[in-house]
């Protein structure tokens, strides 16, 4: 079964970019209901697929590339969404 980092990565590789760095911080957040549900994750992508997108669009990207796994699997997603220019 392929970790759910590596899904992420897949699930975001449509954006092509540049870069993908994928956290599970769900350790910091055990013990409150919602963790019970599934993994907390921050994700930071740099894609030019982002460019002339405000902040909200960016996230929706994302969002819609992992919808069916919240909040099954994904309990929370903080997403960090940069154009290559951004960094």
């Amino acid at each position: 079964m392929i970790s759910m980092e590596d899904e992420l990565r897949q699930r975001l590789a449509s954006l092509e970019p540049e870069t993908v760095i994928v956290h599970d911080d769900s350790a910091a957040h055990a013990g409150h209901a919602g963790a019970q549900g599934g993994a907390h994750f921050d994700v930071t992508i740099v894609a030019q697929a982002f460019a002339g997108l405000g902040k909200v669009a960016r996230h929706r990207k994302v969002y819609a590339l992992v919808a069916d796994l919240m909040p099954a699997r994904i309990h929370a997603l903080s997403i960090k969404a940069l154009t290559p220019e951004e960094l």
